[in-house]
């Protein structure tokens, strides 16, 4: 009988874990598949050469971020937008603005950072932004929105 119920409770478990999976993997297809097309729009228009890294940020409207180098090896970043209208693709030169580290130092000194969660480069209605999204030391959540070209503040939402 303890045999038996053993093996229940790996049984269970097991299964718990297969199916937590199969959902974890279904729900992050859509977001894979954009992240696809919109690194695949970005070849295509020769708007990058080769691909580094790409995320997806959710502004005002969402839109791909796809990092890479152009053919003459200059870093960008390629604001690709979720619906993948290619007129509307938007597009910086890294060198061109602050880095992830100037940001997330600019932040860390203006304000009471116990925790990053994460630095994203997106596009709003005012060009490129870095969003900052971490803790305070109240343990309270912040996103806070620095312009990319010259490091200034745009946007601040705190204490959540």
């Amino acid at each position: 009988m303890k045999n038996w119920i053993i093996f229940i409770a790996i049984f269970i478990l097991s299964m718990s874990l297969v199916i937590s999976i199969l959902v974890i993997s279904q729900a992050m297809a859509p977001v894979n598949d954009i992240e696809k097309q919109a690194e695949e729009l970005a070849l295509s228009t020769n708007s990058i050469a080769e691909i580094t890294d790409s995320y997806v940020y959710n502004g005002n409207k969402p839109y791909v971020t796809v990092f890479g180098e152009d053919e003459e090896g200059n870093k960008k970043a390629i604001f690709v937008p979720i619906n993948l209208e290619e007129n509307s693709i938007q597009e910086v030169f890294l060198q061109n603005g602050i880095t992830e580290e100037q940001a997330l130092s600019f932040v860390n000194n203006e304000t009471n950072v116990k925790k990053v969660l994460h630095a994203k480069l997106g596009y709003e209605e005012v060009g490129a932004v870095w969003e900052i999204a971490f803790t305070n030391n109240s343990d309270k959540l912040n996103y806070v929105y620095v312009l990319f070209e010259d490091g200034q503040w745009w946007k601040r939402i705190l204490n959540l």
